[in-house]
């Protein structure tokens, strides 16, 4: 074989490389910003859930001193309030999982639930209703509700981004090569636990 036949192999096999390498090359980086932006969302998710599991502490501090005969809802609340953060450090350390994603849901149901109870017991208590500190402390909450509404709303949306990515081919050659695993949706069991909860003061 002649150097130049040689080089024509050389190059034709050059070529070939690089027909596969670079696509390959852009879908696994495409991967990886797919993936780092839902990391990112959760982010926004984690700090308005800290904000959330923040004020609670001091609403129960609030009604406390008024609701003296409902202490069970009130350590419901906060049982509820610590099961939530514990789950919230699980997905905070893996976000998109699905095993941490099911925990953060249906312990943030379960707090919407307790926080719901207390909210109507709170109605029976006048002086609760009018005590300016709970007035502060339930607005907030219902605007952190929002935002907490907004941020899983924007997971959830990255999330399918970077599932779409992967599963669609020649993604899913790729994804599988290199591990991109799927991620899971931050889900909460019924819909209506998560809205803020209705209150008038």
């Amino acid at each position: 074989m002649s150097v130049v036949a040689l080089v024509v192999v050389l190059v034709i096999v050059l070529v070939l490389v690089l027909a596969v390498a670079v696509p390959a090359m852009l879908i696994y980086n495409g991967l990886v910003r797919a993936r780092n932006g839902y990391k990112n969302a959760f982010a926004q998710i984690d700090v308005q859930l800290t904000r959330r599991h923040d004020l609670i502490p001091n609403l129960v501090e609030t009604a406390k001193g008024y609701m003296k005969h409902e202490r069970e809802t009130l350590e419901e609340v906060i049982r509820a309030r610590t099961a939530a953060v514990d789950a919230q450090d699980g997905a905070r350390n893996n976000p998109g999982d699905p095993g941490a994603m099911g925990q953060l849901g249906g312990a943030e149901g379960m707090l919407g639930q307790a926080l719901g109870r207390l909210f109507a017991l709170s109605e029976s208590y006048p002086d609760l209703k009018a005590n300016q500190n709970m007035m502060q402390l339930s607005e907030e909450l219902t605007s952190t509700e929002n935002r907490v509404a907004f941020a899983r709303q924007a997971f959830n949306d990255t999330v399918m981004t970077y599932n779409n990515k992967r599963e669609a081919f020649p993604g899913n050659i790729v994804a599988g090569m290199f591990g991109f695993d799927e991620a899971a949706l931050l889900e909460i069991d019924d819909p209506e636990k998560r809205e803020a909860p209705d209150v008038s003061f």
